[in-house]
């Protein structure tokens, strides 16, 4: 075996931030495949090296000769997103190799490449119950002024036996903010179920009220019998209680959210009504799989649905498969130009951020013209049939 050339310290030093900087600033670029919904682009937007050096490594040589990292960095995913002064934001989960997760703000000016962190963390304040854990931001901007930051935070069941050290209880945390630097914690969410976790805030008033979309459940894994998608109100933000949650979009057996399912983003308002992008978990002999779907709702009333294509809209590719928990696309984050593109960050395998660039037409059109699931294999092939014999004149 050849001996491996060893560089100072120094000069180590010196090529550390060179392709530190090679990372940030490398150019992305549209994937061959492109199916008329969406485009993936084939480098990951965010990572754990895109972790500034300073945040990992003492760059004092007298006190770390060895150049040794400090504080390592697990994986950076799940992250809610907003257009600010004409960039895009991230405001990514950074997940420690401690288990450990904080939010961080990546910043790029085109939003599919060029991603940086901002100088430090969000130094997010705590309750009078503090939290073991928060992760998956939404970041919402409400028509009432602010940006709220809707996260879960978790807690230890106090109520397990003491040799339980893995049981949990789930909430939602709620923060806002005006610079998204300065955050103002509020009171966790109360609503009539145990643990709720991926709770979203509607962008706009309903009633006069604050809408938001839930998935209650039973426990921190098993659903029981909630696990859909749901819908509650409150007065205010600053005593955000919800009385009453009412499934607007449930599982169902032998589907792609046969076992959960709930809100990634807050919806994008169109001429057409609520487009909304949503996670569905069904089980597997490997596991559970998620998978991304799209639905859209009632302009006049969130509560209806009004186009269900059957399915998933994506789902992991070979290169998003395999990570810390394999089989896996996650996404609470999708941005909406002005142009009318639509940029949607999704995680995934719980490693990394990835983005797809649409469009609101693109959007639109697969909602109303892709066949709803009619839940039988029968009813399957009659939709292909239909689609068989519609295309003979073309062919």
């Amino acid at each position: 075996m050849a001996n491996k050339i060893k560089l100072s310290p120094k000069l180590r030093l010196k090529n550390m931030f060179k392709e530190h900087e090679t990372l940030l600033t490398a150019k992305n670029t549209p994937t061959q495949e492109y199916n008329g919904i969406y485009q993936r682009y084939k480098n990951p937007i965010v990572t754990a090296n895109h972790i500034p050096l300073n945040w990992r490594y003492d760059l004092n040589l007298e006190t770390n000769p060895k150049l040794q990292e400090r504080i390592g960095v697990n994986a950076t995913f799940n992250a809610g997103a907003i257009k600010w002064k004409d960039n895009y934001i991230l405001c990514v989960r950074v997940e420690g190799y401690d288990r450990k997760s904080f939010f961080a703000i990546a910043e790029s000016p085109n939003g599919i490449d060029n991603f940086r962190f901002w100088d430090t963390p969000i130094f997010m304040p705590e309750t009078e119950d503090p939290d073991t854990n928060v992760y998956d931001m939404r970041l919402i901007a409400h028509e009432d002024g602010w940006i709220y930051g809707i996260f879960c935070t978790e807690r230890k069941d106090p109520k397990v036996p003491s040799g339980d050290t893995s049981s949990a209880i789930a909430s939602a945390g709620i923060a806002r903010t005006k610079d998204l630097i300065n955050w103002e914690r509020l009171p966790d969410l109360v609503t009539p179920s145990d643990q709720q976790r991926n709770v979203v805030l509607h962008p706009e008033f309903v009633n006069g009220k604050y809408c938001l979309y839930t998935r209650p459940q039973d426990g921190f894994i098993e659903t029981g019998s909630g696990g859909g998608v749901g819908i509650g109100y409150t007065n205010s933000m600053e005593k955000p209680v919800i009385l009453e949650e009412k499934v607007i979009f449930n599982k169902k057996y032998h589907t792609i959210y046969e076992l959960k399912n709930g809100l990634g983003p807050a919806p994008i308002k169109t001429p057409e009504g609520w487009l909304h992008l949503a996670h569905g978990v069904r089980n597997t002999a490997a596991g559970l799989r998620y998978t991304l779907y799209v639905f859209m709702t009632e302009l006049d009333n969130i509560t209806k649905v009004k186009h269900q294509p059957a399915g998933y809209f994506m789902a992991p590719n070979e290169n998003e498969i395999v990570g810390d928990v394999s089989n896996v696309l996650f996404s609470n984050g999708w941005i909406n130009n002005d142009d009318g593109t639509v940029f949607i960050y999704y995680a995934s395998s719980d490693v990394r951020m990835h983005v797809a660039v649409s469009s609101l037409t693109e959007l639109i059109d697969y909602c109303k013209n892709t066949p709803e699931d009619s839940y039988r294999s029968i009813t399957s092939v009659q939709s292909i049939l239909k689609l068989i014999e519609h295309n003979k004149k073309y062919i």
